[in-house]
């Protein structure tokens, strides 16, 4: 969720020109992360939950496409950019950790 937040909080601080464009297709990406957490989690088997953390680790890169953009338009400063792609990468590998459980 903290993922989320800080996308909301960039967000914030995009043009309003990317507010209908990039900056919606960034936030839509990251709340699409925690849903298929969610809904991988509804007593599915394992197979299936890995399933929707494969969507959410998708979802995850589409983010990173994003930031990846707003990076190199300038919209955010490289701190606020640093912070939030380590709260990002920490998530990935945490998904994509609980994803290789169960698989084994």
């Amino acid at each position: 969720m903290e993922y989320i937040d800080q996308v909301y909080e960039l967000n914030k601080k995009m043009p309003t020109i990317e507010k209908i464009n990039l900056s919606s297709q960034l936030v839509r990406a990251a709340t699409s992360i925690a849903l298929n957490i969610a809904e991988g989690s509804t007593g599915q088997s394992n197979k299936e939950q890995a399933r929707f953390l494969s969507l959410a680790v998708r979802s995850y890169i589409k983010t990173v496409a994003c930031l990846d953009l707003i990076e190199r338009r300038g919209y955010i400063s490289i701190t606020d950019m640093s912070c939030l792609r380590k709260i990002g990468r920490d998530l990935f590998y945490k998904i994509t950790k609980f994803r290789k459980a169960l698989r084994d």
